[in-house]
């Protein structure tokens, strides 16, 4: 009789989370036969189903539910003890998992992974991005080491430091008629465009434009913030942008980007990791070398002296 692996048991975690086997094994970063192989192996060791393939998802059936309860546990055991067995060293013997906010990622990862790499070249890091609930929850799981948020959290199981404060900026159409600095009272309600649901930054905006008794109406929600420029370029609204993202996004000459009367807006970017991880004293440091770049990146963005 086989074994069960680690693996397996990761696997089918990623399946319950994603609902899908193709998304799974997109994001388990294997085929999805070779995915699907390993769950039948895994199956047929337990001699009973632990996914129902019959509806549009995959969904667990009672048995895979309580064995998915049995096998998270095992997982969070596997990965302590993986971090008791590398503490001595204080790093990790593999990449660090580390994971950004989409609104985060594109922006400042060509600034601090050469950062990191110079500063701690015997390092690897794996990234991925994702929004601030799965990197939270990855987190608490054991999937993700370290992560780069825009939200305060208040998990105890969870050690948070401030990294650096980004301001918000105005984007409108080429030519639209406002004077800097633009207070957040004058935008035209109607027309300030959102990121979808699950996005801080949308949750953001929101609240510094006081756009709450407004999002009943609203039909149309981005993926993403380049998809929102695209609509301001168009003409159907303006939106807030975070300032790091602004030596990539003012290179769009159909967009003009705006200052925020005082006292504006902006949040508060933080790195996140487990509470207790033997790497702490390498996350610190890590969590200085972010704040060095970005600090540094806003200087040159803001055009501040």
């Amino acid at each position: 009789m086989s074994a069960i692996t680690l693996r397996q048991l990761h696997y089918a975690r990623i399946i319950a989370e994603e609902g899908h086997f193709g998304r799974a094994a997109a994001r388990c970063h294997v085929t999805q036969p070779a995915l699907s192989q390993q769950v039948k192996l895994l199956e047929e060791r337990c001699n009973s189903a632990i996914f129902d393939r019959s509806g549009k998802a995959v969904a667990l059936t009672p048995f895979g539910r309580e064995f998915l309860d049995y096998a998270t546990r095992v997982l969070n055991a596997a990965a302590e003890l993986e971090g008791f067995a590398d503490a001595s060293a204080g790093r990790p013997a593999r990449p660090l998992r580390f994971a950004l906010i989409p609104t985060v990622a594109p922006y400042l990862l060509p600034e601090i992974l050469p950062a990191l790499g110079i500063a701690l070249p015997e390092i690897g890091f794996a990234v991925s991005e994702g929004k601030t609930d799965r990197l939270l929850s990855g987190l608490a799981k054991g999937d993700f080491d370290l992560a780069l948020i825009a939200t305060e959290t208040t998990r105890s199981n969870l050690t948070t430091v401030p990294l650096f404060a980004d301001p918000f900026v105005l984007a409108t159409p080429r030519g639209a008629d406002f004077e800097d600095p633009v207070a957040l009272s004058d935008l035209p309600r109607d027309e300030v465009l959102l990121l979808e649901e699950g996005h801080c930054l949308r949750d953001q905006a929101v609240d510094a434009c006081a756009l709450k008794p407004d999002l009943q109406g609203r039909t149309f929600a981005a993926t993403s913030l380049a998809t929102i420029l695209e609509l301001v370029a168009n003409g159907y609204g303006v939106t807030l942008l975070p300032a790091i993202s602004l030596k990539r996004e003012e290179q769009n000459r159909r967009i003009d980007i705006h200052t925020l009367r005082a006292p504006g807006a902006g949040r508060l970017l933080r790195l996140v990791w487990r509470a207790g991880s033997p790497y702490e004293a390498l996350f610190r440091r890590i969590a200085a070398i972010l704040t060095e770049v970005g600090e540094a990146a806003l200087r040159t963005d803001l055009r501040l002296a």
